[in-house]
Protein backbone atom coordinates (compact mmCIF):
# COMPACT_ATOMS: atom_id res chain seq x y z
CA UNK A 1 0.00 0.00 0.00
CA UNK A 2 1.39 3.23 -0.77
CA UNK A 3 0.37 5.73 2.17
CA UNK A 4 0.90 9.75 1.22
CA UNK A 5 0.58 12.75 3.32
CA UNK A 6 -0.65 15.71 1.42
CA UNK A 7 0.40 18.55 3.66
CA UNK A 8 1.29 22.06 3.17
CA UNK A 9 1.25 24.73 6.31
CA UNK A 10 -0.13 27.34 3.85
CA UNK A 11 -4.41 27.19 4.12
CA UNK A 12 -6.63 27.28 0.79
CA UNK A 13 -4.19 26.14 -1.34
CA UNK A 14 -5.77 22.66 -2.27
CA UNK A 15 -4.82 20.02 0.05
CA UNK A 16 -8.34 19.19 1.06
CA UNK A 17 -9.30 19.53 -2.72
CA UNK A 18 -6.88 17.67 -4.09
CA UNK A 19 -7.10 14.61 -0.87
CA UNK A 20 -10.94 14.53 -1.90
CA UNK A 21 -10.88 14.36 -6.13
CA UNK A 22 -7.15 12.26 -6.12
CA UNK A 23 -8.72 10.02 -4.19
CA UNK A 24 -12.10 9.48 -6.09
CA UNK A 25 -9.84 9.46 -9.34
CA UNK A 26 -7.74 6.44 -8.12
CA UNK A 27 -10.26 4.74 -6.59
CA UNK A 28 -12.75 4.58 -10.10
CA UNK A 29 -9.54 3.16 -11.80
CA UNK A 30 -10.16 0.25 -9.79
CA UNK A 31 -7.96 1.04 -6.72
CA UNK A 32 -8.77 0.55 -3.29
CA UNK A 33 -8.31 3.84 -1.54
CA UNK A 34 -8.33 5.15 2.08
CA UNK A 35 -8.90 9.05 3.45
CA UNK A 36 -7.75 9.70 6.63
CA UNK A 37 -9.34 13.81 7.67
CA UNK A 38 -6.86 15.09 10.01
CA UNK A 39 -8.25 18.43 9.93
CA UNK A 40 -10.80 19.52 13.06
CA UNK A 41 -11.98 21.31 10.50
CA UNK A 42 -13.46 18.25 8.65
CA UNK A 43 -13.58 19.99 5.59
CA UNK A 44 -12.18 16.62 3.62
CA UNK A 45 -15.08 14.70 5.14
CA UNK A 46 -18.05 17.43 4.44
CA UNK A 47 -16.71 17.50 0.76
CA UNK A 48 -17.04 13.52 1.07
CA UNK A 49 -20.82 14.19 1.61
CA UNK A 50 -20.09 12.97 5.40
CA UNK A 51 -20.69 14.72 8.72
CA UNK A 52 -20.04 12.91 11.93
CA UNK A 53 -21.30 14.13 15.68
CA UNK A 54 -19.49 14.37 18.77
CA UNK A 55 -20.59 11.31 19.77
CA UNK A 56 -19.54 8.78 16.80
CA UNK A 57 -16.57 7.50 15.57
CA UNK A 58 -13.68 9.77 13.99
CA UNK A 59 -10.12 10.31 13.47
CA UNK A 60 -10.17 11.63 16.97
CA UNK A 61 -11.76 8.61 18.55
CA UNK A 62 -9.61 6.42 17.03
CA UNK A 63 -6.53 8.03 17.82
CA UNK A 64 -7.51 8.00 21.40
CA UNK A 65 -7.96 4.45 21.05
CA UNK A 66 -11.66 4.61 21.73
CA UNK A 67 -12.67 2.85 18.65
CA UNK A 68 -11.11 0.47 16.54
CA UNK A 69 -10.27 1.07 13.09
CA UNK A 70 -13.37 -1.18 11.10
CA UNK A 71 -15.41 0.97 13.65
CA UNK A 72 -14.49 4.21 11.98
CA UNK A 73 -14.29 3.27 8.57
CA UNK A 74 -16.99 4.85 6.71
CA UNK A 75 -18.00 4.09 3.27
CA UNK A 76 -18.28 6.72 0.48
CA UNK A 77 -20.33 7.37 -2.46
CA UNK A 78 -17.61 5.98 -4.53
CA UNK A 79 -17.13 2.70 -4.98
CA UNK A 80 -13.93 1.41 -3.47
CA UNK A 81 -12.99 4.45 -1.23
CA UNK A 82 -13.62 4.96 2.17
CA UNK A 83 -12.71 7.51 4.83
CA UNK A 84 -11.43 7.93 8.54
CA UNK A 85 -13.90 10.79 9.31
CA UNK A 86 -13.02 14.07 11.30
CA UNK A 87 -14.79 16.33 13.45
CA UNK A 88 -14.09 19.24 15.97
CA UNK A 89 -13.05 17.12 18.48
CA UNK A 90 -9.75 16.53 16.87
CA UNK A 91 -8.44 20.21 17.93
CA UNK A 92 -8.50 18.84 21.44
CA UNK A 93 -6.25 16.04 20.68
CA UNK A 94 -3.51 18.66 19.88
CA UNK A 95 -3.48 19.82 23.62
CA UNK A 96 -3.77 15.79 25.09
CA UNK A 97 -1.00 15.10 22.74
CA UNK A 98 1.39 17.90 23.92
CA UNK A 99 1.16 16.56 27.56
CA UNK A 100 2.66 13.18 26.70
CA UNK A 101 6.54 12.60 26.53
CA UNK A 102 6.99 9.73 24.25
CA UNK A 103 5.21 8.30 21.56
CA UNK A 104 3.30 11.32 20.70
CA UNK A 105 3.99 11.62 17.27
CA UNK A 106 3.01 8.12 15.92
CA UNK A 107 -0.41 8.08 17.46
CA UNK A 108 -2.19 7.96 13.76
CA UNK A 109 0.30 5.08 12.85
CA UNK A 110 -0.23 2.98 15.63
CA UNK A 111 -3.80 3.30 14.90
CA UNK A 112 -3.76 2.53 11.27
CA UNK A 113 -1.66 -0.64 11.51
CA UNK A 114 -3.02 -3.45 9.71
CA UNK A 115 -4.37 -1.62 6.98
CA UNK A 116 -2.04 -2.79 3.96
CA UNK A 117 -3.96 -6.11 2.95
CA UNK A 118 -6.94 -3.84 2.66
CA UNK A 119 -6.06 -1.12 0.56
CA UNK A 120 -3.60 -0.18 -2.27
CA UNK A 121 -3.65 3.96 -1.46
CA UNK A 122 -3.64 5.95 1.76
CA UNK A 123 -4.48 9.22 2.01
CA UNK A 124 -3.79 12.04 4.58
CA UNK A 125 -5.30 15.32 4.72
CA UNK A 126 -3.15 17.35 6.81
CA UNK A 127 -4.18 20.61 8.52
CA UNK A 128 -2.95 23.80 7.62
CA UNK A 129 0.21 24.07 10.26
CA UNK A 130 3.20 22.24 11.22
CA UNK A 131 1.78 20.97 14.94
CA UNK A 132 1.26 17.61 16.16
CA UNK A 133 -1.47 16.54 14.05
CA UNK A 134 0.80 17.05 10.85
CA UNK A 135 3.78 15.45 12.68
CA UNK A 136 1.14 12.10 12.93
CA UNK A 137 0.04 12.67 9.21
CA UNK A 138 3.59 12.59 8.45
CA UNK A 139 4.61 9.78 10.85
CA UNK A 140 1.93 7.19 9.40
CA UNK A 141 3.17 7.60 5.39
CA UNK A 142 6.38 6.86 3.17
CA UNK A 143 5.41 9.93 0.96
CA UNK A 144 4.61 13.56 1.06
CA UNK A 145 2.28 15.49 -1.81
CA UNK A 146 2.93 19.14 -1.53
CA UNK A 147 -0.08 21.64 -3.19
CA UNK A 148 1.26 24.66 -4.29
CA UNK A 149 -1.07 27.35 -5.42
CA UNK A 150 0.61 29.11 -8.21
CA UNK A 151 0.60 32.83 -7.08
CA UNK A 152 3.30 35.16 -6.11
CA UNK A 153 3.92 33.51 -2.69
CA UNK A 154 3.78 30.28 -3.97
CA UNK A 155 7.20 29.28 -2.47
CA UNK A 156 6.98 31.33 0.82
CA UNK A 157 7.31 29.63 4.17
CA UNK A 158 8.14 26.01 2.08
CA UNK A 159 11.72 26.07 3.56
CA UNK A 160 9.99 25.40 6.70
CA UNK A 161 8.10 23.00 5.64
CA UNK A 162 10.69 20.71 3.92
CA UNK A 163 12.75 21.43 7.00
CA UNK A 164 9.78 19.65 8.84
CA UNK A 165 9.83 16.84 6.78
CA UNK A 166 13.90 16.45 7.22
CA UNK A 167 13.89 16.56 10.85
CA UNK A 168 10.70 13.85 10.71
CA UNK A 169 12.69 11.62 8.53
CA UNK A 170 15.60 12.02 10.67
CA UNK A 171 14.44 11.38 13.81
CA UNK A 172 10.66 9.72 13.44
CA UNK A 173 10.35 8.50 10.17
CA UNK A 174 13.36 7.23 8.23
CA UNK A 175 11.11 6.21 5.30
CA UNK A 176 9.39 9.43 4.67
CA UNK A 177 10.22 11.77 1.77
CA UNK A 178 8.47 14.19 -0.45
CA UNK A 179 7.87 12.47 -3.68
CA UNK A 180 5.38 15.13 -5.55
CA UNK A 181 4.76 18.52 -5.57
CA UNK A 182 0.91 19.64 -7.81
CA UNK A 183 0.87 22.79 -9.22
CA UNK A 184 -2.92 23.85 -8.11
CA UNK A 185 -5.15 26.82 -9.02
CA UNK A 186 -3.54 27.34 -11.97
CA UNK A 187 -5.03 30.71 -13.74
CA UNK A 188 -4.61 30.23 -17.51
CA UNK A 189 -5.40 34.02 -18.06
CA UNK A 190 -2.43 35.08 -16.50
CA UNK A 191 1.62 34.75 -17.66
CA UNK A 192 2.35 34.77 -13.83
CA UNK A 193 0.85 31.55 -13.34
CA UNK A 194 3.18 30.18 -15.95
CA UNK A 195 6.24 31.45 -14.47
CA UNK A 196 5.42 30.41 -10.93
CA UNK A 197 5.24 26.80 -12.17
CA UNK A 198 8.91 27.27 -14.09
CA UNK A 199 9.98 28.27 -10.24
CA UNK A 200 8.41 25.53 -8.90
CA UNK A 201 10.43 23.71 -11.35
CA UNK A 202 13.63 24.68 -10.60
CA UNK A 203 13.24 23.91 -7.18
CA UNK A 204 11.64 20.75 -7.55
CA UNK A 205 12.60 19.23 -10.70
CA UNK A 206 11.14 16.09 -11.42
CA UNK A 207 9.04 16.25 -8.30
CA UNK A 208 6.70 18.26 -9.75
CA UNK A 209 3.43 16.45 -12.13
CA UNK A 210 3.31 17.75 -15.19
CA UNK A 211 -0.60 17.62 -14.79
CA UNK A 212 -1.16 21.38 -13.63
CA UNK A 213 -4.77 22.05 -11.74
CA UNK A 214 -6.74 25.02 -13.21
CA UNK A 215 -8.77 27.18 -11.67
CA UNK A 216 -12.32 26.19 -12.04
CA UNK A 217 -15.27 26.98 -10.26
CA UNK A 218 -16.74 23.39 -10.18
CA UNK A 219 -14.02 22.42 -7.99
CA UNK A 220 -15.12 25.11 -6.11
CA UNK A 221 -18.68 24.22 -5.94
CA UNK A 222 -18.72 20.82 -5.46
CA UNK A 223 -17.78 20.62 -1.58
CA UNK A 224 -21.15 22.28 -1.30
CA UNK A 225 -22.98 19.86 -2.25
CA UNK A 226 -20.80 16.95 -0.67
CA UNK A 227 -19.35 15.39 -3.39
CA UNK A 228 -16.26 15.18 -5.74
CA UNK A 229 -15.60 17.02 -8.72
CA UNK A 230 -16.12 14.02 -11.08
CA UNK A 231 -19.27 13.04 -10.19
CA UNK A 232 -20.53 17.20 -10.04
CA UNK A 233 -19.67 17.92 -13.31
CA UNK A 234 -17.25 15.29 -15.29
CA UNK A 235 -16.47 17.28 -18.11
CA UNK A 236 -15.09 19.93 -15.84
CA UNK A 237 -11.47 21.17 -16.06
CA UNK A 238 -11.02 19.78 -12.74
CA UNK A 239 -12.84 16.76 -13.26
CA UNK A 240 -9.45 16.14 -16.65
CA UNK A 241 -7.14 17.95 -14.12
CA UNK A 242 -7.34 15.09 -11.05
CA UNK A 243 -8.12 12.41 -14.18
CA UNK A 244 -4.80 13.26 -15.21
CA UNK A 245 -2.63 13.98 -12.03
CA UNK A 246 -4.53 10.29 -11.47
CA UNK A 247 -2.65 8.60 -13.73
CA UNK A 248 0.30 10.17 -13.03
CA UNK A 249 0.34 8.90 -9.48
CA UNK A 250 -0.03 5.14 -10.17
CA UNK A 251 2.56 5.75 -13.23
CA UNK A 252 4.85 6.24 -9.95
CA UNK A 253 4.02 2.46 -9.38
CA UNK A 254 6.08 0.57 -11.47
CA UNK A 255 2.91 -2.06 -11.28
CA UNK A 256 0.16 0.58 -12.66
CA UNK A 257 1.89 1.41 -15.71
CA UNK A 258 -0.26 3.87 -18.20
CA UNK A 259 -3.71 2.84 -16.65
CA UNK A 260 -6.73 3.57 -18.84
CA UNK A 261 -9.54 5.92 -17.68
CA UNK A 262 -12.38 3.49 -17.60
CA UNK A 263 -15.28 6.43 -15.48
CA UNK A 264 -16.58 8.38 -18.64
CA UNK A 265 -19.84 7.45 -17.17
CA UNK A 266 -19.59 8.38 -13.51
CA UNK A 267 -22.48 6.99 -11.13
CA UNK A 268 -25.07 9.07 -10.56
CA UNK A 269 -25.28 11.54 -7.91
CA UNK A 270 -27.40 11.21 -5.06
CA UNK A 271 -30.83 13.61 -5.61
CA UNK A 272 -30.18 16.27 -2.95
CA UNK A 273 -27.18 16.98 -4.82
CA UNK A 274 -28.52 16.95 -8.36
CA UNK A 275 -31.03 19.24 -7.09
CA UNK A 276 -28.42 21.80 -5.45
CA UNK A 277 -26.67 21.68 -8.76
CA UNK A 278 -29.98 22.53 -10.82
CA UNK A 279 -29.43 25.55 -8.40
CA UNK A 280 -26.35 27.13 -8.97
CA UNK A 281 -26.56 26.80 -12.96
Amino acid sequence: MRRIAIANQKGGVGKTTTAANLGTCIARLGKRVLLVDMDPQANLSIHMGIAVGRDEPSTYTLMRGENTLEETLRDTMVEGLRIIPSNIDLAGLEVELSTQSEGREKCLARALEGLDEQFDYLFVDCPPSLGLLTLNGMCAVDEIFIPLQTEFFALQGLGRLVETVRRVRSSLNPKVEVTGIIAAMFDVRTSLAREVVQDIKEHFGDRLFETVVRKNVRLAEAPGFGAPVILYDPDCYGSQDYRSLALEVLAMDSKWPEVPIRDHHPACLPAEVTEGRSQVE
